[in-house]
């Protein structure tokens, strides 16, 4: 027995140390190359392969809003004859955009593996090169139905009529912004100044181009294509320039109307905040009340000239009820937390609608990055959640992330320009 024992003995020491050392070794290399794919070398490599996916992306992205624009003018123009095509590949287009928009943001975080962004930023290139693809083949489509099927002069008066149509529905964009300037201060109607001026120009140059395309269709020997297309772009950029006016327009009137109820419900919840203090013990009691006295001067503050800024006095309450919120913490009851959300969601909404719209206007003036416009759906998307939320305590949550994601959009879009510079 003690021989069989000895023997057992010599036979397996050896082979728990072997079996250790092997066992050692491999989670050594395991470790290794975990560490190894997540080096700041790999995340490096793992960015670059990123950023070229979102140069991809950006591509789609604008191609989709220049096809959704061909798609509209195809019906305006010929009345559902032409092909199918371009509806079908828009549709392709778009729902390839949006979830690479969410792909592209979730690689995006900070602590998303290398190995993951670069197999994610494959797919997303890999889906974003066939739907240009598929967009290219509709277009051509089109273009071959157009000639075969609509006379230069035919486009050049269905064209004109747009024109005129714009400056009808535009009415004079110099007497918004006139208006707006006599009544508000410069910060707020800047963006509706600029988007008044390029409307104007816009339309003046496709009426030059829609001129000298008039006279080539008239002469057999020369063409009018490359007029036409001068006009057709021009008219695209004054109509997004001419609802980029409008929408400022309704943006500042309507805050203007919401400042005298925004600041009444503020100070009701400071009134309210003010009266938990007894339910808190003395050093938070302390803290609360500091903060609530910080809170009701720079309120004060605001009333001064909240007439002259009511899209930025609008913004600075809606900051001030999350200040607010997070210095009530969990001194709150429910109820509390569901009466105070629904007097903050509509201020809320209405700040975070004015920080898409200033995002979206720098992002499509910039040629901003996949970074930029990821932000600004992501933003789109919690505003949408936010107007659809029954919860008035988790649409409120959506519409502050909807105020961070379009401030985030704007700053990168600013970046980018500054950059490019």
């Amino acid at each position: 027995m003690a021989e069989f024992a000895g023997a057992f003995l010599s036979w397996a020491v050896p082979a728990l140390v072997v079996f250790g050392l092997t066992a050692i070794a491999v989670s050594v290399i395991v470790w290794a190359i975990r560490r190894a794919r997540r080096s700041p070398r790999a995340r490096a490599a793992a960015d670059a392969v990123r950023a070229h996916a979102g140069t991809i992306l950006v591509q789609l992205d604008d191609a989709v809003d220049e096809l959704d624009l061909e798609v509209g003018l195809s019906g305006a123009l010929y009345g559902g004859g032409a092909p199918a095509s371009l509806r079908r590949a828009r549709l392709t287009a778009q729902h390839v955009r949006d979830e690479s928009f969410e792909e592209y943001r979730a690689i995006s975080e900070p602590d998303a593996a290398p190995v993951e962004i670069r197999r994610v930023s494959a797919r997303i290139e890999r889906r974003c090169t066939q739907a240009l693809a598929t967009i290219s083949a509709a277009r051509a489509e089109h273009a071959d139905w157009v000639r075969a099927n609509v006379s230069a002069a035919a486009q050049v008066t269905a064209a004109r009529q747009r024109l005129e149509s714009l400056r009808s529905t535009m009415g004079d964009p110099a007497a918004l912004v006139s208006e707006l300037s006599s009544r508000f201060a410069e910060q707020e109607w800047a963006d509706a100044s600029r988007a008044a001026r390029a409307a104007i120009e816009q339309t003046a140059e496709a009426d030059r181009a829609l001129t000298l395309a008039e006279q080539n269709a008239a002469d057999p020997t020369r063409t009018a294509l490359a007029d036409l297309a001068t006009a057709e772009r021009a008219l695209r950029r004054a109509e997004s320039e001419a609802r980029t006016l409008e929408e400022t327009h309704r943006l500042i009137t309507q805050a203007a109307q919401a400042v005298p109820g925004e600041f009444v419900a503020a100070r009701t919840a400071l009134r309210q905040a003010s009266a938990m203090r007894d339910q808190l013990e003395p050093a938070d009691s302390e803290r609360l009340g500091a903060e609530l006295r910080l809170i009701d001067g720079e309120l004060s503050e605001m009333e001064v000239d909240a007439a002259r800024r009511p899209t930025r006095t609008i913004d600075r309450i809606a900051r001030l009820r999350g200040r607010l919120d997070l210095a009530l913490g969990d001194a709150r009851t429910a109820q509390q937390r569901i009466r105070g959300a629904r007097t903050a969601l509509p201020g809320t909404l209405a700040a975070a609608r004015n920080a898409v719209a200033h995002a979206e206007s720098s992002v499509s003036h910039t040629r901003a990055s996949a970074d930029a416009r990821s932000r600004l759906a992501s933003a789109e998307h919690e505003l949408a959640a936010a107007r659809q939320m029954p919860d008035p305590v988790q649409a409120l949550d959506a519409a502050r992330r909807a105020m961070r994601d379009a401030q985030d959009a704007q700053a990168l879009a600013d970046y980018d320009r500054r950059d490019r510079r």
